[in-house]
């Protein structure tokens, strides 16, 4: 398997195509002459192309450090694509509060309720209740017992 066929200055000044770069590294250039980096590997015997970043915003150098990254994810035998969605779920699971989950539930069904939810029959009682209480809590927390303990005094 050749590695390193490409140069910074091919790259800069290919045409629209696919260039290999070995090791299931490729340089999808577009026309308008932007373009993408993208990994191909194989999964449990399915072809996947995995996109590593643009081509202005990652060097060639980027490039293949991110490949060889994501290549030795593969060898553990576990799909590269899966494990980076699962790293991204991670480090945003701060943001999958019980409040944040309950708000843009409501903003979703707003248009559903009388007055967009105005009254504030939908809404309020979590408001007074619930989220005070648990609103501040990653929702992957939160057990049966936080909500028997919360919904004990109502």
């Amino acid at each position: 398997m050749a590695l390193q066929k490409l140069t910074a200055i091919q790259v800069k000044k290919s045409k629209s195509g696919k260039y290999a770069d070995g090791g299931g590294l490729w340089l999808v250039k577009r026309a308008d002459g932007g373009g993408q980096w993208v990994l191909r590997v194989t999964v449990h015997g399915r072809r996947r192309e995995m996109g590593l970043g643009s081509l202005e915003a990652v060097s060639l150098k980027e490039a293949r450090e991110a490949a060889e990254q994501w290549r030795a994810v593969l060898r553990q035998g576990k799909d590269p694509i899966k494990e980076r969605a699962r790293l991204r779920r991670e480090m945003t699971k701060g943001g999958n509060t019980l409040a944040t989950v309950a708000l843009e539930a409501f903003e979703a069904r707003k248009a559903d309720l009388k007055d967009d939810g105005e009254a504030g029959r939908w809404l309020s009682p979590l408001e007074l209740h619930v989220l005070p209480r648990l609103g501040k809590i990653p929702v992957e927390e939160i057990d049966q017992q936080d909500i028997k303990a919360t919904l004990a005094p109502i």
